[in-house]
């Protein structure tokens, strides 16, 4: 084994801030602010002018942040909500766990929901359209949202990989009433453990999901609904604020990152590419992941790993409706069921160096030119 790249390295991220870092948590801790106090109201604020709404309220997660978003837009039993397999678990189960019914629609090339699919799922039990926006890059969510218009559906964004990515000039998670975000330590913005946050431009649908976050308490201490405690660790809201200033040089870097790689492995036959950095101006993509499909995939994970190049299956390699204990095989998704069989993320983060990213797209190149196609 040559060398050792990492899938991310949370330690050299954690060096390349740790002054700033340990200041603020020493800050945080010698006041005495745990919990829900000023650094998570500077963070919120904040967190909303980056994404270009009003209100923005973190939460435990993006499974809390999921959970109270449907809550708060009425689903409920018997209501049909439309999203795809191509998603980690949460998304759909929060639907389930609601007493709704997930209808899962496919994806196009680029991975994400394919909106001329949607229609077809419609019936008059349809109460929302939860498109997920993954690995950086924005659905078609003007599409997305004529056809929700349309019918009178709400759209909930499941933007938890796409914080800071663009679509015709408007922010991922501010399309519909709300967006999701999670803040799990390997997502753009990651926390030191696990946060969230909701996004909406509705007044009242904020301070819905504020009272949802806090046992229903309104802030004179009054108790105006039976409801949950999914609110975010001000320690780690304070941590996000600080790491929140730096997501626009991390973009940078992430698709100049994802460009090399595309130079790296444009000729090779054998591998479909995410979009380019350059796709167009509807697109700004952030690069969550760089995902890619190939042929002779389990083969080629064996001799990325055999040469130190640690990588990712989505969730295991598995969409939604593939996990036969939740009993969602009914529904037929052709292009879904392809990408995993053929789905793998290459390694990308800020901190990694050219000469690595070198190095992974020669051995992909190297897998395939020498005729070392052995699938698993």
């Amino acid at each position: 084994m040559s060398r050792k790249v990492k899938f991310i390295n949370y330690p050299l991220h954690f060096q390349t801030m740790e002054a700033e870092i340990m200041e603020t948590i020493h800050k945080v801790l010698s006041q005495g602010d745990l919990i829900l106090r000023q650094q998570t109201q500077d963070f919120e604020a904040n967190l909303a002018a980056f994404c270009g709404t009003k209100y923005a309220v973190g939460v435990g997660n993006c499974t809390d942040a999921l959970l109270l978003s449907y809550l708060a837009a009425g689903i409920g039993s018997g209501d049909e909500v439309i999203t795809v397999s191509h998603t980690f678990v949460a998304t759909v189960a929060m639907i389930v766990q609601l007493g709704a019914k997930p209808v899962l629609v496919d994806i196009g090339d680029d991975h994400n929901m394919d909106p001329e699919k949607i229609e077809a799922a419609i019936t008059s039990r349809t109460k929302a359209i939860v498109p997920v926006s993954l690995n950086g890059r924005c659905c078609r969510l003007d599409r997305i949202k004529q056809i929700a218009d349309k019918h009178d559906l709400v759209v909930i964004e499941d933007s938890a990989q796409a914080l800071g990515a663009s679509y015709q000039g408007k922010k991922a998670g501010s399309w519909g009433l709300a967006g999701n975000f999670s803040f799990y330590p390997a997502k753009l913005l990651g926390a030191f453990g696990d946060a969230g946050a909701v996004i909406t431009n509705d007044e009242a649908f904020a301070e819905q999901i504020r009272l949802l976050r806090n046992h229903g308490r309104q802030a004179d201490g009054e108790i105006v609904r039976w409801s949950y405690n999914f609110r975010i660790d001000n320690l780690q809201a304070a941590i996000l604020d600080v790491k929140l200033r730096y997501l626009p040089r991390w973009f940078e870097r992430r698709r100049e990152i994802a460009a090399l790689y595309h130079k790296k492995l444009a000729n090779v036959g054998e591998v479909i590419l995410p979009p380019g950095a350059e796709t167009g101006p509807d697109f700004y993509d952030v690069y969550q992941n760089y995902e890619i499909e190939a042929k002779h995939r389990d083969g080629l994970i064996k001799n990325l790993r055999a040469n130190g190049v640690e990588i990712l299956q989505p969730w295991s390699g598995k969409g939604v409706h593939q996990f036969k204990a939740l009993g969602l095989q009914n529904f037929q998704l052709p292009r879904t069921d392809l990408l995993f069989q053929r789905a793998l993320m290459l390694p990308l983060y800020p901190e990694l160096t050219d000469e690595e990213v070198h190095f992974v797209a020669d051995v992909v190149k190297g897998f395939y030119h020498t005729g070392a196609k052995v699938a698993a």
